[in-house]
């Protein structure tokens, strides 16, 4: 067993400890190693449930012969993407100057000095379809290396030249979108939809089909649906389609990562943590609790961990008589996947990701009055807090089997986590964790109002001079940037202060031309929009219980921001600084209502009809 890899806090790294190969962890002392041999550097990036990661570990790097070739030519590292976004980022950036195929296993061969000079992705043993096998690149790079070296650090030099300039040209400012330019956004991603099927594209019937949560989640964001009310019921429909396919498995209740075919059949059969979690928002909002309750039932049941976080992902392959299967374990009905051993979940406990199921969780169990929701969503908080967050107040960026990771957090890390921590605070009433949001938050913000990653990022790329992509633009994910600028919006609703406000206008205003012509793109960023184009509905129910009418009332009025609190944990978050919450009392002892817009309070009431009036 290889011990740079078997003591990693990532799986995917763990998986590759058996290898033959001389695997490196990501880190200063391979490309040290790679100086001090002269030899180029051979970088591997996927994760522990990409299919065909698993595909080219079987094939290429647990075969002697080729791990041979990369042993006496390469130093070889193993990355694992979801610990290390920011290198993925960056290496994805400059594969594309290589092909127009990006995806996992991403497999990049730079310099010592960390400079890509090629990329490609899967590569198969032997040649195929016009794909060259592994074998012939790497001989192919090793013979660039030693007969062309000036051509290679040329090409090196001008890929990270045009990185670069790609990210100073990212860097801008602008003004706030307005409602008219929300509604015509809105527009543009409704024009995407499969009126067929559901969803987004159309026309290949082989296209593959996404969910895309975040682009769903602006079409319901309240100020987009009140202007273009079109536009929601695209994510109704998309929702409802998926929900029906096979995409949505039915057993278990979570969605697969993507379809392979328009009409949502034959699923890439991995479940993501990001994905599920964002889709627990969207079925919410579309007032589909079935398939709210079976995400959530998904999260707490498979996902979550002994420990309290939850994995990033389940595995698409199982073993079944003997052999390895590819989705055979979901194909199963709930009785035979009771004899069967599932397939295994990725335990590795991502800060951000995390942070968007809390958020999730928290939503859904305070809007469906299931506490139990609530409580799996604050003993996850209470795991990340309690072991990703280092003395300092630096994130970690994920942890496993309760040890932190070495790799820095990301932006998204601190901006999920804290979004989520502020829902999680209006679930429980307990302040703690929204001022344990706003001090994240205050952390990516310097003292000129610029925003920044606590610790600097990645020190080995910045130690390289390698840029990483500065984009507000969502993955399968929300950006650092639009999660960043959500957590102080949601911050400044709970009445935090003008200065979240600012920093969300601030984050959203330098993003807003490139989100504005491409909308689809910028989901996360444009719901943020939306919710600076209106003042927010706010409501706070003080009550020493939870279950009484008034309560149960307010769980069904739409409104930006619900907090129910005791009557203690109201004085405790107005000591602590949220305006909301001053002189918020029961009133003759009753629980009361407060309906607030912009902080702007109506009567308080503690009859449930009135509240519902």
């Amino acid at each position: 067993m290889n011990p740079r890899l078997e003591t990693s806090a990532s799986p995917y790294l763990r998986a590759h400890a058996g290898n033959p190969v001389a695997w490196y962890p990501w880190g200063d002392a391979a490309f040290a190693e790679a100086r001090r041999r002269d030899v180029p550097v051979l970088v591997s990036i996927g994760y522990s449930t990409c299919h065909w990661c698993h595909v080219m570990a079987r094939e290429s790097f647990s075969d002697a012969e080729t791990a041979a070739l990369i042993n006496r030519d390469f130093v070889a590292i193993k990355v694992d993407r979801e610990e290390h976004p920011e290198v993925d980022a960056a290496y994805l950036a400059a594969a594309a100057a290589f092909t127009p195929h990006l995806g996992w296993p991403l497999t990049v061969f730079t310099t010592p000095a960390g400079r890509p000079f090629h990329a490609g992705t899967y590569f198969p043993p032997e040649p195929r379809s016009g794909i060259p096998s592994f074998t012939q690149v790497l001989a192919a790079v090793r013979a660039a290396w030693t007969e062309r070296r000036e051509q290679v650090d040329g090409t090196a030099a001008a890929v990270a030249e045009v990185l670069a300039e790609a990210r100073a040209a990212a860097s801008g400012a602008g003004r706030l979108p307005s409602i008219d330019d929300l509604a015509e956004a809105a527009g543009l991603v409704q024009a995407r939809e499969d009126r067929e099927f559901g969803g987004f594209g159309g026309g290949d019937p082989a296209e593959p089909k996404f969910p895309v949560a975040t682009a769903l989640r602006l079409l319901q964001a309240p100020a987009v649906r009140e202007a273009n009310p079109a536009a929601s019921r695209v994510a109704e429909r998309a929702l409802a389609a998926m929900a029906g396919s096979p995409l949505r498995d039915p057993v278990e209740g979570g969605f697969f990562r993507y379809a392979t075919r328009r009409d949502w059949t034959v699923p890439h059969y991995e479940r993501m943590l990001i994905d599920n979690a964002q889709l627990l928002e969207v079925a919410l909002e579309a007032g589909d609790e079935q398939t709210a309750r079976g995400i959530a039932r998904f999260l707490i049941e498979v996902l979550q961990q002994p420990s309290g976080g939850f994995g990033a992902a389940q595995d698409s392959e199982s073993w079944i008589d003997g052999a390895r299967s590819e989705g055979g374990y979901y194909a199963m009905d709930a009785a035979a996947r009771g004899t069967l051993d599932p397939p295994a979940v990725d335990e590795k406990v991502v800060t951000g990701w995390n942070g968007i199921a809390i958020g999730a969780l928290a939503h859904a169990g305070q809007r469906l009055d299931e506490p139990a929701w609530v409580e799996a969503a604050r003993w996850a908080a209470d795991t990340v807090i309690g072991i990703n967050l280092r003395p300092g107040g630096l994130l970690a960026r994920a942890s496993l089997d309760e040890i932190a990771s070495t790799a820095s957090a990301t932006l998204a890390d601190y901006g999920q986590l804290a979004s989520g921590l502020v829902g999680l605070a209006a679930a429980t009433g307990e302040v703690a964790y929204a001022e344990r949001a706003r001090d994240l938050v205050r952390a990516c913000v310097d003292e000129a109002g610029a925003i920044r990653v606590p610790g600097g990022g990645d020190p080995v790329l910045a130690g390289q001079g390698i840029e990483t992509p500065d984009a507000a633009s969502d993955g399968d994910e929300p950006s650092g940037f639009a999660s960043l600028a959500d957590a102080a919006v949601s911050l400044w609703q709970l009445g935090a202060g003008p200065g979240l406000r600012s920093t969300a206008e601030r984050i959203v205003a330098a993003h807003a031309a490139a989100a504005l012509a491409q909308p689809f793109a910028y989901g996360a960023l444009l719901r943020v929009a939306a919710h600076l184009a209106v003042p927010p509905r706010q409501l706070v129910v003080v009550a020493e219980d939870r279950d009484g009418s008034l309560v149960a009332a307010a769980r069904t009025v739409p409104t930006d921001v619900l907090a129910i609190v005791t009557p203690a944990q109201a004085a405790q978050w107005s000591r602590a600084g949220f305006e909301l919450f001053a002189e918020k009392t029961a009133k003759d002892g009753l629980p009361t209502a407060y309906d607030c817009r912009d902080f702007a309070c109506r009567l308080p009431v503690t009859d449930p009809d009135a509240l519902v009036a």
